[in-house]
């Protein structure tokens, strides 16, 4: 897709507290102009918490794509929204919505689901409003943690999401593979010492990484290394306090009303177990929830090194579910 921009605007509104900016797009596949608004939908204390808003430059009602980007809770931010998932739903009408949520270890767990909880308010209160959300319609998408959090949506989130697609995804958080010592080389290249990993993230709470001084990719490495991801995002032991994770867990949270689910998961992923994702969909056959498997053969964490055929097919999979269920 090439894009230029038209034209950029800048409103600000102190009693709002939220920062619009608008960038035209010429699409050129497709012939579709779209525009990027920026909001903030949430403020705790002085952390704007803030949400991109992706469409076509009109005023049709359209239905809705909530991207949550990854990073094991700890970093990323809403630019993180796939490429390939934007250019396709922006094609095919829909609105994406990629929000930010405040970044562990600064902020724990709770607060980071009730970020997540609050920006669905959000949507479904001022979308409609603001960006011409047809906000019967809410699909959610995202990967890795952000697939984690796209499932955590589907029981946490009242009215539920119509239909999910959890990229390499996870719905357990205190199993041996995030609470114990990761044997993976991709997590000891580098051994990093407990002084250099919290000097990382001693600054005040952050919703988009691109904002914490330090980095928090050495943090999840020293957090992997030592089996200790599940205590630092949550100040809770996942051995002896394990129930108080359940709350958070959608493994745990399964039922007969969780809404459709794809999931898509690369058999060799060593950041993100795959069986993660046959966890979650021998949960949905149980509950009898709609739901569908897509395993990549050979593919690493983001489905590097399977094969790229299977996996364009995996994608477009993914768009003919969410169609099915929101048209």
């Amino acid at each position: 897709m090439t894009a230029h921009v038209d034209r950029r605007q800048i409103v600000k509104n102190a009693a709002l507290g939220f920062v619009m900016v608008t960038l035209s797009q010429n699409v050129l596949a497709s012939e579709v102009q779209t525009k990027l608004t920026t909001y903030t939908y949430k403020q705790v204390d002085n952390l704007k918490i803030r949400a991109d808003v992706h469409r076509a430059d009109d005023n049709t009602l359209r239905p809705v794509i909530v991207w949550i980007h990854g990073g094991a809770l700890i970093n990323g931010s809403r630019a993180g929204v796939s490429g390939r998932v934007k250019k396709r739903m922006l094609e095919a009408g829909y609105i994406i919505v990629s929000i930010d949520y405040r970044l562990a270890p600064e902020t724990k767990l709770p607060g980071i689901i009730e970020d997540i909880e609050d920006a669905f308010r959000w949507i479904r209160k001022d979308g409609a409003a603001l960006f011409h959300a047809d906000t019967g319609r809410i699909a959610v998408m995202g990967g890795s943690a952000g697939g984690c959090l796209t499932l955590t949506s589907g029981f946490r989130v009242q009215p539920r999401p119509t239909v999910l697609v959890a990229f390499w995804g996870y719905g357990d958080l205190v199993g041996d593979w995030y609470s114990k010592p990761s044997p993976h080389p991709r997590h000891n290249r580098v051994q990093v010492t407990k002084e250099d990993a919290f000097a990382q993230v001693t600054g005040p709470p952050v919703s988009d990484a691109r904002k914490r001084k330090g980095n928090g990719g050495t943090f999840y490495n020293f957090c992997r290394q030592r089996g200790i991801w599940p205590q630092q995002v949550t100040n809770w032991n996942p051995i002896t306090e394990a129930q108080n994770f359940y709350p958070y867990m959608a493994v745990k949270n399964v039922t007969r009303d969780y809404p459709p689910t794809m999931l898509i998961h690369g058999t060799n992923d060593t950041d993100v177990p795959y069986e993660q994702s046959t966890m979650m969909a021998e949960e949905f056959r149980k509950h009898g929830v709609e739901h569908e498997l897509i395993s990549i053969v050979n593919g690493e964490h983001g489905l590097v090194g399977g094969d790229p055929q299977l996996i364009d097919r995996a994608y477009v999979k993914a768009f003919e579910f969410v169609d099915r269920h929101m048209k």
